[in-house]
């Protein structure tokens, strides 16, 4: 059978036009803009609008040069006053006209630009919020933070300032060509014999430059991180005395970031004097034969004015491009950072049949769960386990032992890789995240507290929370004695972590926030082990209140919290390997007894 023909209008033509369009396609999705632009579609209209307003700033550009030829021919050269007037006259019209276009399209491209910046980093945000703790675990602070505001910042600067220079210079350099070959074609062919040097070096400068700013966006993504990491740890620092080392640390990141924005320097330093020099030889070129074809009466002097005027039309946009093609390229490298975020995947979603987890009465079951972190070293071994709804379990053993991460699979911050979790019945991996948060709240061991006031801290989970009710929780887990006590009362200004208490004082507020959330379950997770021992005193008292009528679930090192739990599970190993009360393991002389001895004797958390 013969095949088909592999001439123009054959496969192989086919195949060629498929790899051409595949260049283009894989140009714009490398360079995510149509992805990009999908941000700016909602404001359409005004983009449109804009793009028309910076249509007409250009024709009105144009036409000056056009109009000082007229005048000059036509006006001057011909002693014609009424011409010269009536140019003059056009001249103010297109004046009043390009400079009201230049003011709308100024606002408009700044009203868009604005808004995409701030749905893209919204976006940014949001996504951020679903991704899972191996994310964070993964990422430094530092990094996760330049993505949000040096990537962001970087990519406004092209949203704003550069879509106007683009669309304008480019709509310019368009017309300026149909200009010059409009007035005289030969000179206009003269004109193109700087442009293969002019192209050659653009597209070294483009190959080069995009390696650099993508490192400039690595380097200042370190940076960051560093900064924030080191501030964050400043108190670690001060107390080792480790302030010069940590200031040599800064110094080889920041110089490194320093050569990386040198190499960019260099480059345009060599590059845009090339431009330069290329346009006036443009000029040089023009002058030498337009002025010989003036002599010869072949071309008149108006014309050859205008032409330069053009030549500069044509030149100053090609240098405004060139440097916008700076801004470009760390944009663009921004782009793909900021895109590289969003295209990661969450390791926790809701499943396509997930439904909302139904009020609960709190029966937890570990049915056969085997877990591990990195998919090889399991951290809990077939664990089974079943707490009763309303009652208080808790999970002692050695540190590293699994407590903690039986916890963080009942808050499903990550899902077991063998059995599964239920709550009455309903395996976590099938409702939805959002219901299963709503009734549980977890304690960690470090209460972490927002900046604004105490009020403001208790009321997170529930904004909408009166006085009244906060001050009742408060009472409950004796947080209010101390929080009247301070110069603003609830008001006070806790600042950002909580700097401004004390260790205790920051958990009992993170208690009281617990218990106005009234969660079915409740996760204290290590909750007591940073607090002094009045503190302590205070939340034993609490206790009975704030786990009553839920089921409670206490990770604990220091065991005189766990001594009226209904059941105590000793973890060891990954595995359960004891279970029962406070005075059925003591009996039983087992590896409890032996925890809760040496915590008598010594006092210390086990």
């Amino acid at each position: 059978m013969a095949g088909r023909p592999s001439g123009p209008h054959g496969k192989g033509a086919d195949l060629e036009e498929l790899r051409g369009w595949s260049v283009f396609v894989h140009l714009a999705r490398e360079l995510k803009l149509a992805r990009l632009a999908r941000y700016a579609y909602p404001y359409r209209r005004r983009a449109l609008l804009s793009v028309a307003a910076m249509i007409v700033v250009t024709l009105t550009s144009l036409a000056v040069p056009y109009l000082i030829k007229v005048g000059i021919d036509s006006g001057i050269g011909k002693r014609d006053l009424h011409v010269l007037d009536l140019v003059i006259l056009v001249f103010l019209i297109l004046s009043v006209v390009n400079l009201g276009a230049s003011y709308l399209q100024t606002y408009l491209v700044s009203w868009v630009g604005e808004r995409v910046i701030l749905d893209l980093r919204r976006a940014l945000f949001a996504h951020i919020q679903k991704l899972s703790l191996d994310f964070f675990g993964r990422q430094k602070t530092g990094w996760i933070v330049s993505r949000l505001t040096n990537d962001i910042d970087a990519l406004d600067e092209l949203v704003t300032d550069g879509v106007t220079s683009l669309v304008t210079n480019g709509l310019m350099v368009v017309g300026a060509v149909v200009f010059l070959f409009v007035l005289d074609p030969r000179l206009a062919l003269a004109t193109l014999a700087v442009m293969p040097p002019l192209v050659a070096a653009t597209l070294v400068y483009r190959t080069r430059s995009a390696r650099s700013y993508a490192l400039v966006r690595n380097k200042i993504g370190d940076v960051s991180a560093h900064l924030q990491e080191s501030i964050s740890g400043i108190r670690v620092i001060f107390a080792f005395r480790h302030e010069q080392a940590d200031m040599d640390k800064l110094m080889l990141v920041n110089r490194d970031y320093r050569d990386v924005n040198m190499q960019t320097v260099v480059q345009a330093g060599f590059y845009f004097p090339i431009v330069e020099l290329l346009s006036a030889l443009g000029v040089l070129v023009v002058l030498w034969y337009g002025g010989h074809l003036v002599t010869v009466h072949a071309l008149q002097v108006g014309t050859l004015v205008a032409f330069i005027g053009y030549l500069s039309s044509f030149f100053d946009p090609i240098q405004q491009l060139s440097q916008l093609y700076n801004t470009f390229q760390a944009s663009m490298a921004a782009v793909k950072k900021i895109f590289t975020v969003l295209d990661t995947e969450p390791d926790l979603v809701d499943a396509h049949d997930a439904v909302p987890l139904p009020e609960v009465h709190g029966v937890v079951r570990f049915d056969h769960v085997t877990f591990a972190y990195d998919k090889q070293t399991d951290v809990l071994h077939d664990v089974d386990v079943l707490m009763a709804a309303g009652s208080t379990v808790a999970l002692v053993g050695a540190t590293g032992a699994g407590k903690s991460t039986m916890v963080k699979l009942l808050a499903r911050f990550y899902d077991p890789d063998q059995g599964s979790v239920t709550i009455d019945g309903h395996d976590l991996r099938h409702v939805t995240m959002k219901s299963l948060r709503e009734q549980l709240a977890v304690v960690p061991q470090e209460a972490f507290l927002f900046s604004g006031s105490v009020l403001d801290n208790i009321r997170f989970p529930r904004p909408d929370a009166s006085l009244d009710e906060v001050r009742r929780v408060a009472r409950i887990v004796g947080a209010h004695e101390f929080i009247e006590s301070l110069p603003d009362g609830y008001e006070t200004d806790v600042q950002e972590g909580g700097s401004g208490l004390s260790t205790g004082q920051r958990q009992l507020v993170s208690f009281a926030r617990a218990l106005l959330a009234d969660p079915r379950i409740l996760i204290l997770d290590e909750a007591t082990s940073s607090v002094d021992a009045e503190s302590e005193r205070r939340i034993e008292r609490a206790m009975q209140v704030l786990l009553s009528g839920r089921t409670s679930v206490i990770v604990a090192h220091r065991l005189s919290t766990v001594r009226y739990a209904d059941e105590i599970l000793v973890v060891e190993g990954g595995r359960i390997a004891d279970r029962g009360t406070h005075d059925e393991l003591m009996a039983a002389g087992g590896r409890y007894a032996r925890l809760y001895r040496e915590w008598e004797e010594t006092g210390q958390t086990v």
